[in-house]
């Protein structure tokens, strides 16, 4: 079984000092981890999904991990220098101000993609259809579903599993049928809707922390993805 890195510890421990009440939860989240880490290292990518506040949600780990969330993000010289030769002033700029990305992709953030297939097809496969094209095997799909029961998440979990991408919930106390099918659910232990949300946010952050330090912590620059 895969295990976290020592030095990556320390973020969980911050989590937990900050917010006590996500102990519970503890070994839910790094589990969780890993697997975002194991598909990271063989190029795989994020596929976030969520309705509402966890649409945002979606939109937000997408942003944290396509660019810097606190840790600078260089690219590798062999980049940069290609930049460079192929324009000596934008290249130049880009060279300096591009960051390395973590490939994440919201499902929440294609309107018209969602809107046609919603009008066109069926409103509870809007996730699925755009799993289903996005997704590879290796991949992995974050459900955020508070209630544990979204039925255009639980459909892409469907497909998800059909295509050989691990599932991760993110839930609320009860943990839904969401929490049933995933490799792995993180329950925070809240039952209102609002207050879910409210611990959702530092365990994602937490999650977007670890990632950057695994993949550009100590200033290691890694293979831009």
């Amino acid at each position: 079984m895969k295990l976290l890195e020592k030095r990556l510890e320390k973020h969980i421990d911050l989590l937990m000092d900050r917010y006590p009440v996500l102990e519970s939860c503890r070994k839910d989240i790094v589990e969780a981890y890993l697997i975002m880490e194991e598909c990271y290292e063989h190029d795989g990518k994020l596929l976030i999904a969520g309705n509402g506040g966890s649409a945002a949600d979606a939109e937000h780990i997408a942003g944290e991990l396509m660019k810097r969330f606190k840790t600078p993000r260089p690219v590798p010289s062999d980049m940069a220098n290609k930049l460079r030769a192929i324009d000596s002033v934008r290249g130049a700029n880009l060279a300096k101000n591009l960051e390395c990305g973590l490939m994440a992709i919201s499902l929440a953030a294609y309107d018209a993609l969602s809107t046609a297939y919603i009008n066109d097809v069926d409103g509870l496969g809007v996730f699925a259809q755009q799993l289903f094209g996005f997704g590879r095997p290796g991949d992995v799909f974050l459900g955020i579903s508070t209630s544990g029961n979204s039925k255009n998440v639980m459909s892409a979990t469907v497909v998800a599993r059909a295509l050989e991408i691990k599932v991760i919930g993110l839930t609320g106390a009860k943990g839904g049928e969401l929490a049933s099918v995933a490799d792995v659910a993180v329950k925070v232990p809240q039952i209102e809707t609002y207050m879910i949300q409210e611990l959702h946010l530092p365990v994602y952050h937490c999650w977007c922390l670890m990632l950057e330090d695994k993949f550009f912590g100590d200033s290691k620059t890694k293979v831009v993805i």
